[in-house]
């Protein structure tokens, strides 16, 4: 192995022989570098010693193979795999500095990426999990922690948007962690990676990434009206055109499910085991190109607002306009998302 590249016999059996090797940079959860194999750039990866790391790695491995079958592609082609290191090799992408209006192309691949699946591959994915009554029991929580007067036919719409959202069918092939920097914006389109979060669900929960602000991700951005009107209108054209049909289901639901999330309020690694919706009226913390409360504020604003458009679920709706009320009352300096993404 050359710099601690993974790289065994069966790889260089079937591949050929690895040159020098450039680490790149990476999640704490993988090793990533460059090298040249047979005189072709690839990209080599493999997923650390962890808990979940191999549950991580056949989500990876199954999402790429599904999303083989799209043409253009939407991700890097997988050359070669060795299971036993978990180490895959990938195709190497050269990655262009995203256009100003990158959110369109984004939505494009992202429909294109969740139509790659079907009800034909369930069982090589897990099944997308929303967000739980504990989540909700946290958002009611927070909300009387700020003083504001949870209104009677809350809990009820609670329970009736959680069956929704656990209850919808859906079979597209979920990236798990959409974000900005998991996108290669190339030549010839856009194009995933990192899917060790993959999942089959309802594509309509990764759209709503584009209303709510990209909440599992460091890079959480409210893009001007008109680019998000375009984005969700390139993402339906898409899905029609591969699939034939309408995408189905309420964004607003898609977008409350992403609110009473706590844990899309902090990174990967700090989730799970920790109420940080309840942290929030105590203090602030800085993930990326927002704060906890900007973040937050964000979504609740979302989802009043959509909640009003399309009439329900009304009384969770105005929570949400007095929740955001009431924080803008005692943060009056918070402001609002970066409309664009950051330069790279």
């Amino acid at each position: 192995m050359r710099s601690g590249l993974p790289f065994g016999e069966g790889l260089r059996a079937e591949l050929g022989s690895p040159g020098p090797a450039r680490r790149l940079a990476s999640s704490p959860r993988s090793r990533v570098w460059r090298v040249e194999v047979s005189g072709t750039p690839v990209v080599v990866k493999q997923l650390r010693d962890a808990p979940e790391a191999a549950e991580r790695y056949a989500r990876e491995t199954a999402a790429l193979e599904l999303a083989s079958r799209v043409d253009p592609p939407v991700a890097p082609r997988l050359l070669g795999a060795d299971p036993e290191q978990r180490v895959l090799v990938l195709e190497h992408v050269e990655h262009r500095q995203p256009r100003g209006d990158w959110m369109v192309a984004y939505a494009e691949a992202l429909a294109r990426l969740h139509a790659a699946a079907g009800a034909g591959a369930v069982g090589r994915l897990p099944a997308w999990s929303g967000p739980t009554a504990q989540d909700a029991d946290a958002f009611l929580a927070l909300a009387r922690a700020l003083g504001v007067a949870v209104p009677s036919g809350v809990p009820a719409e609670l329970d009736a948007l959680l069956d929704r959202l656990t209850g919808t069918p859906g079979h597209a092939l979920l990236h798990g962690d959409p974000c900005p920097g998991n996108d290669l914006h190339t030549g010839d389109g856009v194009r995933f990676v990192d899917f060790e979060q993959a999942s089959l669900g309802h594509g309509i929960v990764e759209l709503a990434y584009l209303r709510i602000g990209f909440p599992t991700c460091w890079c959480s951005t409210a893009p001007p009206p008109e680019q998000l009107e375009a984005a969700e209108a390139a993402y339906r054209a898409a899905w029609h055109a591969a699939t034939g049909t309408e995408v189905l289901g309420d964004p607003t639901d898609a977008c409350a499910g992403w609110l009473l999330r706590g844990d899309a309020l902090v990174q990967r690694a700090h989730r799970g085991g920790v109420d940080h919706l309840g942290r929030l009226p105590h203090r602030d913390w800085t993930w990326g190109t927002a704060t906890a409360r900007q973040r937050l504020v964000h979504r609740l604003g979302v989802v009043a607002r959509s909640a009003a458009d399309t009439g329900g679920p009304e009384a969770f709706g105005r929570l949400c306009t007095a929740v955001r009320d009431s924080m803008l009352a005692r943060w009056p300096r918070l402001r609002p998302l970066p409309a664009e993404r950051p330069p790279e």
